[in-house]
C-alpha cells in the first residue's frame, strides 16, 4: 500500500510541453477541444529529469500516434524495449 500512496503523491509532469525555462507544465489540460496543447504525455518529475531528449522525443511522438480513440485516454510505455540481435549465419 505505501508504494500507491508514493506513486499517487508524485509531481507528474507533461514532458510534451516544455516551458522556455526548461521547466515542465503539470500533467493534463482542461478539455481536448477547448485547449490549444496538444495530446499530453504524462511522467514523474523524477523520471522526466533522468530521461534524455530522445527519449522524452520518442515517448510523445508514441503517445500522440495512438491517439485517443473512444475518449478514454491511452497507455503507451514511456521506453521502448530493445530488439536482441540475433546472430543469424554464424556456426
Amino acid at each position: 500500500m505505501g508504494d500507491l500512496k508514493k506513486w499517487v503523491n508524485e509531481k507528474w509532469v507533461d514532458i510534451g510541453a516544455p516551458k522556455k525555462d526548461g521547466k515542465y507544465q503539470t500533467c493534463g489540460r482542461k478539455s481536448s477541444t477547448g485547449s490549444k496543447r496538444k495530446y499530453p504525455k504524462c511522467v514523474p518529475l523524477a523520471k522526466a529529469t533522468r530521461m534524455t531528449k530522445g527519449e522524452k522525443a520518442s515517448a510523445v511522438k508514441r503517445k500522440r500516434a495512438a491517439g485517443n480513440p473512444g475518449g478514454k485516454p491511452t497507455n503507451v510505455a514511456t521506453f521502448t524495449k530493445r530488439k536482441k540481435m540475433s546472430m543469424g549465419g554464424i556456426v
